[in-house]
């Protein structure tokens, strides 16, 4: 199928991007989004949302690095159950991060979230760039998740699951603090590598914690 022409003219409205794939024929049209590229331990999570704009979203859908995590989690809970609203995850681990890269691992789980679809999608709109090996017709979208309403609904339902995995792990793992900063850098963080070394929710193939294994090593 060719692929809609998406640049083709101004960009008018948060479904700008749905309504040009709609007039190429596209029905089921997928917005898709991932969190959790940068952090140093906890799987990357994918959502793919379809939304059918006969009816009302919840207002306020946005990048998720824009809301405030008490407005994420409440959109979090209205899109779930929401009658517009078809979605799916795709997860993948640390142990995979460490085995094919981040990059590929995060190709994974969108193509992942995407195949989980029910209705198939039969194209997608990705925020930042193209997906290798997606089975769908897709446009790569930079700053997607700010200029699509399905893309910015994928990017919370993402964001938000992840973040709440790793309030699960922070209580499997207690000392590290993953309930507060989510795997991410952090300074809290990167102190807790040092004293307690690596769990097995790292990524070890990512340099800081790579560095606290050779430490323990000695």
């Amino acid at each position: 199928m060719k692929q809609p022409e998406l640049f083709s003219q101004e960009e008018e409205g948060p479904y700008f991007f749905e309504e040009e794939a709609e007039k190429q024929g596209c029905f089921f049209i997928a917005g898709v989004d991932e969190a959790g590229r940068g952090p140093l331990a906890g799987p990357v999570v994918a959502a793919a949302v379809i939304i059918n704009r006969k009816l009302e979203l919840p207002s306020g859908i946005d990048d998720s690095k824009k809301l405030t995590p008490a407005k994420r989690a409440k959109l979090f809970e209205e899109l779930k159950s929401h009658p517009a609203i078809t979605w799916a995850t795709g997860i993948v681990d640390a142990q995979k991060i460490d085995e094919i890269n981040i990059l590929n691992a995060t190709h994974l789980a969108m193509k992942k979230a995407v195949e989980g679809l029910s209705p198939q999608a039969d194209y997608c709109l990705v925020d930042g760039l193209p997906i290798k090996g997606l089975s769908v017709d897709h446009n790569a979208i930079v700053k997607g998740d700010s200029r699509s309403a399905s893309i910015g609904a994928a990017s919370i339902i993402a964001k938000e699951t992840r973040d709440q995995m790793m309030v699960e792990y922070d209580k499997e793992f207690p000392g590290y603090g993953f309930a507060k900063h989510k795997g991410y850098g952090t300074k809290i963080h990167t102190q807790a590598l040092d004293e307690l070394g690596p769990c097995s929710i790292h990524r070890y193939s990512f340099s800081p914690v790579a560095k606290a294994v050779d430490k323990h090593a000695k």
